[in-house]
């Protein structure tokens, strides 16, 4: 099979959806591989490294998209991509379509098989191709609310871990999942006083279980989330439901009744964001203030350790890409339940049950299709 990988073009996005070593990977198997020049020339993998893999470069992104059976990607394709994806072609990438109508419609019209990393199954369970970003922007989502908290980034001028003498900053997260639990690693680490809630409380007796009065632990009551949120600095939302909009759990009103100066970080953002006042922001510009509360919701928050962020994704999604490219689209689906969970989109019928209920589609089970 001919795959492609073209240069990421979404704001401030160096993310590559193959690196050299994938590219030798599937080389191997006996696949034909073109990569846009300079794909990862902004994390230091340049075009030499490519072709020493095995690589042909291509010189743009439309000769890569359309000479491709298969397109590789890292973020969901912007519209100059969609306008360049065609019947039968494999797009394999992140997609986040439930709150995203423009997206979806343009893949639904160009007839593309789309397969989305954050959608894709694993056999314990979880979301194992979203789950190396989820780490990543749990442990940024600290970083970032950190830095925020400063003064001069329009925060209250806490420092997160305090000093002898000066309680530390209080965190709240939303959330004990991947992300949850990333987070609120560094921000223990950091010595901030952190409450983590969620519905699941056997996750939450495995958090006590390791980090014991380290943390607090809650039931996501209504209650329990509004109290946490009034009396926070530091909120992170890291809710998630696979394929479907986030819940938007902190209301308007809430926000509104918050400390002047906190900050929140929606790493659920991508789904739509779970607070009601979010909207999507960029690395360029990430913050917005509501009601005198810090707003931190950069879509592609993994995209600014973008080194670091290619080789975790890629080590979670080269095993898929190969059965796709080895065997064709349909039977990788036939053989693998969890890689059939990935495809959202195909063939201009929308596959996926929680993006069909979002956005007003006829569910057609990837079943039908194969």
């Amino acid at each position: 099979m001919r795959i492609g990988c073209p240069k990421e073009i979404k704001n401030h996005e160096y993310r590559v959806g193959l690196t050299p070593a994938s590219v030798h990977e599937l080389v191997q198997h006996g696949h034909q591989l073109l990569v846009q020049s300079g794909a990862g020339a902004a994390i230091g993998l340049s075009d030499e490294q490519y072709v020493a893999a095995g690589a042909e470069i291509a010189p743009d992104a439309a000769s890569v998209f359309g000479r491709s059976e298969m397109i590789v990607k890292v973020k969901e394709p912007q519209p100059q991509e969609c306008a360049m994806l065609r019947e039968g072609q494999i797009l394999y990438t992140y997609l986040h379509l439930a709150p995203d109508p423009e997206q979806t419609a343009a893949l639904v019209k160009s007839g593309a098989v789309c397969i989305a990393y954050e959608t894709i199954t694993g056999p314990g369970g979880g979301l194992p191709l979203l789950a190396p970003m989820s780490e990543v922007a749990g442990r940024m989502s600290i970083q970032a609310g950190a830095a925020h908290l400063e003064k001069s980034k329009g925060g209250m001028g806490v420092l997160l871990g305090g000093v002898p003498g000066v309680a530390p900053a209080h965190v709240v997260v939303i959330g004990a999942g991947v992300v949850g639990t990333h987070a609120l690693q560094m921000a223990v680490g950091m010595g901030a006083r952190v409450t983590v809630l969620d519905k699941n409380v056997d996750r939450l007796r495995q958090l006590d279980l390791v980090y014991g009065n380290r943390i607090s632990t809650l039931y996501s009551s209504a209650h329990a989330l509004e109290e946490a949120v009034l009396a926070a600095d530091l909120v992170i939302g890291g809710v998630l439901i696979p394929g479907a909009a986030a819940p938007k759990l902190v209301t308007r009103q809430m926000v509104s009744r918050m400390r002047k100066g906190a900050v929140v970080v929606d790493v659920a953002i991508d789904q739509g964001g779970c607070f009601e006042t979010s909207h999507a922001t960029t690395h360029a510009d990430p913050t917005f203030v509501v009601d005198g509360v810090v707003h931190y919701c950069v879509a592609n928050m993994p995209g600014a350790v973008a080194r670091t962020s290619t080789f975790a994704l890629n080590n979670a999604t080269i095993g898929h890409a190969l059965a796709l490219a080895d065997k064709g689209w349909q039977q990788a689906l036939k053989d693998n339940a969890h890689l059939r969970a990935g495809l959202n989109v195909a063939l201009g019928k929308v596959c996926y049950e929680a993006v069909a209920q979002s956005l007003g589609y006829a569910y057609v089970p990837a079943e039908h299709l194969l």
